[in-house]
């Protein structure tokens, strides 16, 4: 690949986030002068807010569950399948994952894991349900998930009852799961955070309002599940684009006849791939779970992350680097648009807001990719046709050799060589084809290319003599 041909795919693939970027924000400055707001006074406020180290720290906290969302939807993305039922999938994990987890006690090491496993496990078995729906019957995995997601929330309704796996709670107005006890926390990232954030807001990088005050309490610290973020990215980037079952699973979802041509088998995949994104969704609440306020599952959980790891998922192409950029741009919205609620209290549109602002990207992020897809596919097609036309030879640079037990051209041959080898003879006359013909004998001319009986007698000839 030349270097030219290496930049200009370079900045076809920036070309995208920046027309989404112009499109996200001129759209976005239309949405406020038709609300009546200064568009640079709440481009301020936004960014004002956003350099307050509480703030800061939310929005890495909901980045972190966000971008665990959102590689949950990609590994369904790649091969092909729309998994809407992350949503249901994380909450009945997390749900019986806090039951679990508050009904034991065992060492903190050991107490982690057994609710982390608990969580996978769940979250995998009702992914499971639509992967068997699917490969069994032919149910498209996005009405199955769409039902189980209601089903999920009925269960749920059902067993978070006093007497049942629900305990009563603030005076009896509140019912939730037994807390977990302090050896299921998961431990905090902020005594490695609060330096790195005192240090900026000294040097004037951030508001300095809370480094008089160096601990947070426990919903403002950093998420330690941020390493198992990282780590999961790391993953999904190397199982996907490194390994053999990555390949086999992008094939799948391009092509299923062709995967199917080349020995893979689709359902297989299928199944794979809905059990793994539903263990990854099982993983979503234990950042609220493990280190929230209250350490139980109660009416108040954090629901609808599912559907939003779709549109993050979405915005980051399925890179584990563009949804980790993109659910932080997500977080940095829905914390900072707070803001707006100081600039017209008896209003408060801020989350409506959010929500617009939100859609509009997403928006303009699909658009754009569409459009330059699109582009790019026809500056192709028109260079493949300026070639044809000048009579450019386009396989000359690169042959392709012909494969492995293919027939050849002249099968006879192929067959008569066969037969010698296996009988053990020596020198081979040569086939009538190839013979030439003598000087006597008036000479037609030969065709091109055996008739198409003869080739087909060739070939099973071939097939006779590789049996034998």
């Amino acid at each position: 690949m030349t270097l030219a041909l290496r930049a200009r795919r370079v900045g076809l693939m920036l070309a995208a986030p920046v027309l989404a970027l112009v499109m996200a924000s001129l759209l976005v400055t239309l949405l406020l002068l038709a609300l009546g707001k200064e568009p640079g006074v709440v481009l301020d406020a936004m960014v004002q807010s956003g350099k307050r180290p509480a703030n800061i720290v939310d929005i890495v906290n909901r980045a972190t569950f966000l971008y665990i969302a959102a590689l949950a939807v990609a590994i369904g993305f790649r091969m092909n399948l729309f998994n809407i039922g992350v949503d249901g999938q994380y909450r009945l994990a997390a749900f019986l994952a806090a039951a679990v987890g508050g009904a034991i006690a065992l060492p903190a090491p050991l107490h982690i894991g057994v609710i982390l496993i608990v969580a996978m496990a769940v979250g995998a078995a009702w992914a499971g349900i639509a992967a068997i729906l699917k490969v069994t019957r032919g149910v498209s995995e996005v009405l199955s998930t769409i039902m189980l997601n209601a089903i999920a929330t009925a269960v749920i309704a059902f067993l978070l009852r006093d007497g049942i796996l629900g305990v009563l709670s603030g005076g009896g107005n509140d019912v939730g799961t037994k807390p977990i006890p302090e050896s299921g926390w998961f431990p905090s990232l902020d005594p490695v955070a609060r330096p790195i954030i005192e240090a900026l807001s000294k040097s004037g990088l951030l508001d300095s309002d809370t480094v008089q005050n160096p601990k947070l309490p426990a919903s403002k610290e950093v998420y330690g599940f941020l390493i198992v973020a990282v780590i999961l990215g790391i993953l999904y980037s190397v199982l996907v684009d490194r390994t053999r079952f990555g390949f086999d699973l992008r094939a799948s979802g391009k092509s299923p006849t062709a995967a199917v041509a080349s020995g893979v088998s689709t359902k297989k995949m299928i199944l794979i791939s809905m059990l793994l994104s539903g263990a990854v969704a099982g993983l979503i609440g234990m950042p609220e779970l493990l280190e929230g306020r209250g350490h139980n599952y109660s009416l108040n959980f954090p629901s609808g992350i599912g559907f939003t790891g779709i549109a993050v998922a979405l915005l980051g192409r399925n890179n584990p680097v563009g949804m980790g950029l993109a659910a932080l741009l997500w977080g940095w919205v829905d914390v900072t648009t707070r803001s707006l609620a100081i600039l017209d209290p008896p209003n408060d549109t801020s989350d409506k807001v959010a929500s617009i602002v939100q859609a509009l990207i997403v928006f303009c992020v699909v658009i754009a990719y569409v459009v330059v897809n699109r582009w790019t596919k026809a500056q192709e097609a028109r260079q493949v046709a300026r070639q044809l036309a000048s009579g450019q030879d386009l396989s000359a640079e690169a042959p392709v050799p012909a494969a492995v037990g293919a027939p050849s051209k002249n099968a006879d041959a192929d067959a008569t060589r066969a037969r010698a080898a296996a009988g053990g003879g020596g020198d081979v006359p040569p086939p009538p084809s190839e013979s030439r013909p003598s000087d006597s004998a008036p000479s037609e001319p030969a065709p091109s290319e055996p008739p198409p009986g003869a080739e087909r007698q060739g070939e099973r000839g071939s097939e006779r003599e590789d049996e034998r």
